[in-house]
């Protein structure tokens, strides 16, 4: 006898209702506030622990009789209002902190904007054109080894002023990375990418928009990080020249008046001020590279 055995997908078919509506995976719940505050945690907690350990270190070692630097407890107590109130303003040259880093910041947004314009655009024609990269990497290879303060007497007697001076030694100290990167970037850009623009026919701007920078962008913030944490360095070490109002001319200052204290609080200022440089940089990079550019 030959019985008839029904196809096992018929069965599964059969066990399901046609008018059944598939059931979505239950998703994850969302992490309670004691799972994010772990994680905080334990991201702040390892660096407060050690610059607490570091302090601890600084406090024994200069409080010796023969020390010669101040200890965090002389610090605090002799500069105590630089600390508790940056932004006090007593006329002249006397002012707080705040009024140093915004005069810097000034500076070093002009001269660091004018790099980025002049660095990208470079670094395009460097990356596109074989007989550009020829003639000016070399030259570009030499300019970039010359240290800032190399050019601030030239800048100084040729603009005659301190303002422009400073600013065209962050251009120029700044302007390297930008250009290299920019360069390496376009070279790097995949043949695929080429290929689909000329399948495309997709030429001048709408190409460079949509195909070049694109695919270089990770490479142009990589300098642009590197160039402004220079540019930061570079006007340091030129307002301990040109003088004025800012937080290198400020240091050089505290040294003439033989206060380290203010010194050691204007560098802890400095660092803060350039890592928060670095880490918005960063960010811009990522979202401009929707997360390709690491930060």
């Amino acid at each position: 006898m030959n019985a008839t055995v029904p196809p096992r997908h018929a069965a599964s078919s059969a066990a399901v209702p046609a008018h059944a509506t598939p059931v979505a995976p239950a998703s994850l719940p969302a992490p309670s506030f004691l799972a994010r505050l772990r994680g905080l945690s334990g991201r702040v907690l390892p660096p407060l622990v050690v610059v607490l350990a570091l302090a601890g270190l600084w406090e024994l070692a200069a409080s010796g009789p023969s020390a010669t630097l101040p200890p965090p407890s002389r610090v605090w107590a002799d500069a105590g209002e630089l600390i508790t109130d940056p932004f006090f303003d007593r006329g002249g040259l006397d002012k707080g902190l705040f009024w140093h880093l915004a005069a810097s910041l000034q500076r070093v947004a002009l001269g660091f904007v004018l790099a980025a314009v002049a660095g990208i655009a470079t670094g395009l024609l460097i990356g596109t054109s074989q007989l550009a990269m020829r003639g000016l990497d070399p030259l570009f290879q030499v300019l970039r080894t010359v240290p800032p303060l190399a050019w601030l007497p030239l800048s100084l007697a040729a603009f005659r002023e301190a303002q422009p001076s400073a600013i065209f030694v962050i251009f120029i100290t700044s302007v390297w990375p930008v250009i290299i990167n920019t360069a390496v970037g376009v070279r790097n850009v995949p043949q695929d990418y080429r290929n689909v623009a000329a399948v495309i026919r997709l030429r001048g701007p709408a190409y460079w928009a949509r195909i070049i920078l694109p695919a270089a962008a990770p490479y142009i913030f990589t300098g642009l990080r590197i160039g402004i944490g220079l540019s930061w360095l570079a006007i340091i070490a030129a307002e301990m020249l040109i003088g004025g109002v800012g937080i290198g001319f400020f240091i050089w200052d505290a040294w003439n008046s033989s206060n380290l204290s203010d010194i050691v609080v204007a560098l802890v200022y400095v660092g803060l001020v350039g890592f928060a440089l670095d880490r918005l940089m960063a960010l811009l990079g990522h979202l401009a590279t929707r997360g390709t550019a690491t930060a």
